[in-house]
């Protein structure tokens, strides 16, 4: 009987070293997360090391295994997003966001994580993209995503948000609320709509935003609420 195979792309979550050369590695892939063996991809001369580093997508071919563990039979670099290498803020994101993202999916095996993943260190790699805009990004879809997404069409009353008014996040009602001397005015509700309706590469396009983006990434990670 011939053994069956899974071709595709994937994101490396989570490497950990198993017995004296293996490695078991946490997959995230547009097919859902994957756990694989590694066998012997320790050793100097292994021909997977290289397809299977961090910050990268790969082309890797899975071969069935035991249980739920499948064995990596061939690995290849499609992508490797260097430059996070470079600056310490974004290589900490980045760690950051692959362990939220291996944490979510064990309970929540969704395809949309690969996505996220992979738009996330696209973004950290292009030093166009503010990283204060790339973790809001994270933020409000990687929330959006566990089933919570952040309402920024009307306020915690059910009434639609007004441009001329100001609101605050509350925490407790997960919401905006009108307050008077809230930080969010209408020009932040526009910006917090585009980042959870569009991609990184569009909203770097739209001009005027830099400014805002500390306060929206304020109440990006106080809805995503992470630990």
């Amino acid at each position: 009987m011939p053994l069956r195979t899974e071709r595709t792309r994937a994101v490396v979550l989570r490497r950990t070293n198993y017995g004296e050369a293996d490695r078991i590695l946490q997959l995230m892939t547009p097919l859902g997360r994957r756990s694989v063996m590694a066998k012997s991809v320790r050793k100097e001369k292994s021909r997977l090391a290289g397809g299977i580093e961090l910050f990268a997508i790969s082309d890797v071919v899975i071969g069935k295994g035991k249980g739920e563990l499948g064995i990596l039979t061939s690995s290849r670099l499609v992508q490797f997003y260097r430059h996070i290498l470079e600056d310490y803020d974004r290589l900490q994101f980045a760690y950051e966001m692959l362990r939220q993202v291996a944490k979510a999916s064990e309970d929540l095996d969704e395809p949309e994580w690969y996505d996220i993943a992979t738009e996330v260190l696209m973004g950290l790699d292009n030093a166009s993209v503010p990283i204060q805009l790339t973790e809001a990004w994270f933020y409000l879809h990687f929330s959006a995503v566990l089933g919570y997404e952040l309402n920024v069409q009307r306020d915690v009353k059910g009434d639609l948000l007004q441009a001329d008014m100001r609101y605050r996040y509350d925490v407790a009602d997960q919401g905006l609320v009108q307050a008077q001397n809230g930080e969010l005015t209408g020009s932040h509700i526009k910006v917090l709509r585009l980042i959870g309706d569009r991609q990184l590469q569009v909203i770097i396009q739209v001009g005027g935003i830099n400014e805002l983006l500390p306060d929206c990434l304020h109440v990006a990670r106080a809805h995503a609420a992470l630990n």
